[in-house]
C-alpha cells in the first residue's frame, strides 16, 4: 500500500511539472544561451525555481551565468514547494536549484542543527540524497521569520518570538499551506518555543495574499522571508528569533552531481562569490517593488558585477 502511494505521489509530481513546461515561457531557452561552444557546450543544465519571486530571480541569475560560459541552458520556472521540485531533482527533470542551506537541511533532517552557517552548511551535505551536491554557499542569506504589524507589536509588547507565547492562542498565524506539517513550520514552533496559535490559515509562500492578508487583520502573524521589501514598506516587525529555530539560510546552488563540472561550478560559484544580503534584497525589491522582469534585473546584476 505505501509502494503504491508513493507511486502515485511520484506521478503527481510529474503532471505539476509537465504544466510547468507545457507550452509557457517557464520551461524555455534562457535568454542569452545562444550556440554555445568550447567543453561546456557539452553539458545542458535544466534550472528550476520554487513558486516564489526571489527564487526565481536566483534560478534566472544562475541560468544566465551558465550561458555566458557556454553552457546550454533551459529553466522551469515557478515549479511550486519543495514537495513538488525535491523529487524533480531526484529523478533528473531538473539539475540545478537556488536553496537556503539551513531550510533545506530542517527539510531533508527535522533533527539538523542549522544554527550557525557552517552547521547548516555542514547539515545540509550530510542528508542530500547521493545524486546531488551542494557548492559554495553565497553570503547573502534569507530567512524565514515570524512578522507582525506594528500595531500588533505595541499591542502584546512584541519584540522576539518568545514573547509570542501567551499571546499566541488569540492570534491566527499565516503562512504557506505545507507549514502545517513542515518541521520548521507549526510543528518546530510548537516543539522549540512552545508556540500554540488560535488556528492557522494556509496562504502563499510569503507573497502578497500573506502581506495583505497580514495588513487587512486575517491574520495577526506571518511568515515572511527576511529579504522581502514588504516588511519595510509596511513598517512590519520581523520578531527575533531568540533561540535560532530558523537558523542560518544561506543562498546556495543544488545541482546535480554529474552536471557539476568544472566548468558549471566555476560560473555558479563566481556568482555566490559577489551575492551578498544586500544586494539580494535590493535585487527582490527590484523585481517584487519596482514590478522589473526577473529576467532582466538578472541580466543586469551579472552584468554589473561582470559575471554576464
Amino acid at each position: 500500500m505505501k509502494k503504491h502511494l508513493a507511486l502515485v505521489a511520484a506521478a503527481a509530481a510529474s503532471v505539476v511539472l509537465a504544466a510547468c513546461s507545457s507550452g509557457n515561457p517557464l520551461a524555455s531557452p534562457a535568454p542569452g544561451s545562444g550556440s554555445p561552444s568550447g567543453s561546456a557546450a557539452a553539458v545542458s543544465v535544466v534550472v528550476g525555481s520554487a513558486n516564489f519571486p526571489e527564487n526565481e530571480l536566483l534560478a534566472q541569475i544562475y541560468a544566465k551565468a551558465l550561458a555566458a560560459k557556454g553552457v546550454q541552458v533551459s529553466t522551469k520556472l515557478n515549479i511550486g514547494s519543495r514537495e513538488t521540485y525535491v523529487p524533480a531533482l531526484k529523478n533528473g527533470e531538473i539539475n540545478l536549484i537556488p536553496e537556503y542551506t539551513g531550510a533545506f537541511a530542517k527539510y531533508l533532517n527535522p533533527d539538523a542543527d542549522t544554527s550557525t552557517t557552517d552547521a547548516a552548511l555542514s547539515a545540509l551535505k550530510a542528508a542530500l540524497p547521493e545524486n546531488l551536491t551542494v557548492l559554495d554557499p553565497a553570503p547573502a542569506q534569507d530567512n524565514d521569520s515570524i512578522t507582525v504589524t506594528r500595531a500588533t507589536a505595541d499591542q502584546y509588547g512584541l519584540k522576539t518570538i518568545e514573547d509570542l507565547v501567551p499571546h499566541a492562542p488569540q492570534l491566527v498565524l499565516g503562512g504557506p499551506p505545507e507549514w502545517k506539517s513542515r518541521s520548521y513550520g507549526i510543528p518546530g514552533l510548537q516543539k522549540t518555543y512552545g508556540l500554540q496559535f488560535k488556528s492557522f490559515k494556509a496562504l502563499d509562500t510569503a507573497g502578497p495574499l500573506t502581506v495583505q492578508a497580514l495588513k487587512n487583520g486575517q491574520v495577526q502573524a506571518a511568515n515572511l522571508f527576511t529579504t522581502d521589501p514588504a516588511i519595510k514598506a509596511n513598517d512590519f516587525v520581523t520578531l527575533t528569533d531568540t533561540k535560532s529555530f530558523f537558523g542560518s539560510q544561506n543562498v546556495v546552488p543544488v545541482i546535480t552531481r554529474e552536471k557539476a563540472t568544472p566548468e558549471v561550478s566555476a560560473a555558479l560559484n563566481a556568482v555566490s562569490a559577489k551575492l551578498d544580503t544586500d544586494t539580494l534584497a535590493t535585487l527582490v525589491s527590484k523585481v517584487v517593488t519596482d514590478k522589473q522582469d526577473a529576467d532582466q534585473v538578472a541580466a543586469g546584476w551579472l552584468s554589473s558585477v561582470g559575471l554576464a
